[in-house]
């Protein structure tokens, strides 16, 4: 009966320790989680959209972007919440597949402020005050696509083994 009781004890340390030791594991992996996290915050984070307007309608797409969703873009750039912005069509198309009209390639001061609309309601509102016109014309813009989609870039360093 003793021994058995022993051998219990000694199980008992035995997940304690281990208990201990996944804690004290998962709370370094906890650190180095944030403070990745952290370092990724402070860097640029560039994300290219894609827009794929129907056949004959690509030009609308663009004017209606230009006239509405690009100075929503160039405040951004006024306030350093985006450092750049450009916009690319391609010279020749590709597989209807593959077809894309335009790429807007914006490079956000970091990724929280790429994944933070939270201000642009009331930057839209100072821009435009006839809200129901604007409304209007984003729906039409939406409207004439085919597909949009959002591509998160991350470098890749070549050189790098």
């Amino acid at each position: 009966m003793n021994s058995r009781i022993h051998l219990a004890g000694r199980t008992l340390q035995a997940t304690v320790a281990v208990s201990i030791a996944f804690m004290l594991w998962q709370t370094a992996y906890s650190v180095h989680a944030q403070t990745s996290q952290a370092r990724a915050q402070d860097k640029p984070f560039v994300v290219e959209y894609y827009y794929k307007a129907k056949w004959g309608s690509a030009d609308e797409f663009i004017r209606l972007f230009k006239k509405n969703h690009y100075p929503l873009l160039k405040k951004q750039l006024e306030l350093g919440n985006a450092l750049q912005v450009t916009a690319e069509t391609p010279v020749n198309h590709g597989t209807e597949d593959g077809r894309w009209d335009y790429r807007i390639r914006i490079v956000w001061k970091n990724v929280q402020i790429a994944h933070d609309d939270s201000g642009d309601e009331a930057i839209l509102k100072q821009l435009f005050p006839d809200q129901e016109t604007l409304k209007r014309e984003e729906q039409r813009r939406f409207e004439i696509l085919l597909g949009h989609w959002d591509v998160p870039i991350r470098a890749v360093n070549l050189d790098e083994k």
